[in-house]
């Protein structure tokens, strides 16, 4: 697999974000203002920064992935990468788009199962990118306590 392909694919996330971010955007202005909030909500200019980091951090995650030599531990992380990306893409338009918070919080729960299987899976393949989505799990531990509780405060 050659440089710019590696390249290509460490800028999906990026894309996945960024079509995340206009799901969110069209709904955070909206509906969302309307929404009761736990105390430990954070501001809404945190989530960019936060969300923009972590798929940079997947981009490098896959990156190393696709560089490192073909195998069967290989092609199962890549994988599951792809499952956990995916996952993480439909969050923001089941949650702001459709309105479907409990949708949402059982879908995020996917997520954090995914999350945790991509770590174990690429830690066979290459340590540095299974650690650096540590903050990711974090991140999504954090935000599916936000959206159970967004869902029970709301519902």
């Amino acid at each position: 697999m050659n440089t710019l392909t590696r390249i290509i694919a460490a800028l999906i996330p990026l894309g996945v974000g960024g079509l995340a971010g206009f799901a969110t955007a069209t709904g955070i202005n909206s509906w969302y203002i309307y929404l009761e909030k736990p105390i430990f909500n954070p501001p809404n200019w945190v989530f960019g920064p936060v969300w923009s980091l972590l798929y940079l951090l997947m981009g490098v995650t896959i990156y190393r992935l696709l560089s490192k030599p073909k195998s069967r531990e290989r092609s199962q992380a890549i994988t599951v990468f792809w499952v956990q990306l995916i996952l993480n893409g439909a969050w923001s338009f089941i949650f702001f788009n459709a309105h479907q918070l409990g949708w949402a919080f059982a879908e995020i729960l996917l997520i954090w199962l995914a999350i945790i299987w991509m770590i174990i899976s690429t830690h066979r393949v290459d340590k540095t990118a299974a650690y650096i989505q540590i903050p990711y799990l974090l991140w999504v531990s954090f935000a599916s306590v936000l959206n159970g509780t967004l869902w029970w405060m709301n519902h």
